[in-house]
């Protein structure tokens, strides 16, 4: 029960992050959105810092759910694919990822004013990077690991700049999936065309 009431806070704050900002998130208001007194909100997560790292890494989680949740579709997949896959994951026209990716921009944008939020979103950002860098990996094993870490810092930001426009009607979620394709091609004969040769 205590499990369930505070995931209903978290998904609370996704929401109340999505549509208002980090700026605009009130206890009060998160606790008429989740169902619960503001006593339990503190109760879970002490203060505003808690419910914003709290909700950072359930975000994080929930992204995770939803790209394996689509996992063994259509696969197997060679590293190429199971990369691009996993990138393209992000652009679904569905609620919670749409959510999620507004409430994560909120949180970046959010930090540039609030530096108590940037160690965390710094983690998670880095979490990200690695994750796609080991996936640059399968697919080119000779490359070192800076320049695979390059390659997956710069697909990751294009992947969030790319989801901003999409989020904003700046771009159709088709053509914000070609972009991404087109990058992931990019970067992958980039890099095996430079490690390939040297291997």
């Amino acid at each position: 029960m205590a499990t369930d009431r505070r995931t209903a806070i978290l998904e609370g704050a996704a929401r109340v992050i999505a549509r208002r900002g980090v700026r605009g998130l009130r206890v009060e208001e998160l606790a008429a959105e989740a169902g619960v007194s503001t006593a339990l909100i503190y109760y879970h997560f002490k203060d505003r810092a808690g419910i914003l790292r709290h909700t950072l890494e359930f975000i994080s989680d929930r992204a995770d759910r939803y790209t394996a949740d689509a996992e063994g579709t259509d696969g197997p997949f060679d590293p190429h694919q199971e990369l691009e896959r996993s990138l393209l994951l992000e652009f679904q026209d569905l609620p919670e990822v749409r959510e999620n990716s507004t409430a994560w921009g909120e949180l970046r944008a959010s930090a540039v004013f609030e530096p108590e939020l940037r160690a965390d979103l710094a983690r998670a950002g880095l979490t990200w990077v690695h994750e796609v860098a080991s996936l640059l990996a399968q697919a080119c094993p000779a490359a070192p690991a800076p320049t695979l870490t390059a390659s997956a810092e710069r697909l990751t930001a294009l992947l969030e700049g790319l989801s901003t426009r999409w989020l904003t009607d700046g771009l159709s979620v088709a053509h914000a999936r070609t972009l991404m394709r087109e990058a992931v091609a990019v970067e992958l004969g980039h890099l095996r065309r430079t490690w390939a040769a040297d291997a």
